[in-house]
């Protein structure tokens, strides 16, 4: 392991609220910095300041937490370069190691070991242009899609987009969830319930637990 370094906004330990890890006592590890302003954002507190770490320091830090799990977070963390080596530190060291990224920066370099949960954003989030649609064909049976739905509108672009690449077949599984404070949950459960998508809904665990507090 060298001296490469990564702005660092928190390194903590809690239970992962999404994706199908969800319930998980984990280490999150939430990487400074961000080229996308999505609406509903709820990581803002990542876009700037940090405190600069090698990757010896990191893995050290997440071990002493004691958990399987790590989760590697933002903003957007692949927006490091050291991101990538990163990742295989923490899977060399032994960890389940998931990827959470926005799909606007390329992801064919990510060590296969890592599970990613991407991102497509939708209309309502104000960065669909942002969106890699090359990055789907990078996507395995071991990695997520996540849509965060604003909208009835955001809904039929996310029905549409999962026919257009046939995305239920090509991930583990595609994740749809409602902008906290913009949609009802029940809203979108019932459209997906009455149009049977094959898709997991969720709801954010952490903020069902701890509200909108950092570092949970």
């Amino acid at each position: 392991m060298d001296s490469k370094q990564l702005r660092i906004t928190e390194i903590f330990h809690s239970l992962q609220g999404e994706a199908l890890s969800a319930g998980l006592c984990t280490v999150f590890v939430r990487l400074t910095g961000c080229p996308l302003r999505c609406n509903y954002c709820d990581s803002e507190y990542a876009f700037f300041g940090g405190e600069k770490m090698s990757l010896a320091e990191i893995v050290k830090k997440v071990e002493s937490y004691g958990a399987q799990h790590v989760c590697v977070t933002g903003g957007e963390p692949l927006s490091q370069p050291n991101c990538l080596p990163l990742l295989s530190a923490l899977c060399d060291a032994g960890f389940e190691v998931s990827l959470e990224t926005s799909g606007a920066m390329p992801v064919d370099s990510v060590d296969p070991r890592v599970i990613k949960v991407m991102d497509l954003k939708t209309p309502a989030s104000g960065e669909s242009h942002r969106n890699r649609y090359e990055n789907i064909e990078h996507l395995t049976n071991n990695d997520q899609l996540k849509f965060v739905i604003c909208s009835r509108e955001d809904y039929e672009w996310a029905r549409f987009k999962l026919a257009e690449y046939n995305l239920p077949e090509r991930v583990a599984e595609v994740l749809f969830s409602a902008s906290h404070e913009e949609l009802p949950h029940r809203d979108l459960a019932d459209w997906i319930v009455a149009d049977r998508l094959p898709v997991r809904f969720q709801m954010q665990l952490h903020k069902l637990l701890w509200g909108d507090q950092p570092g949970f």
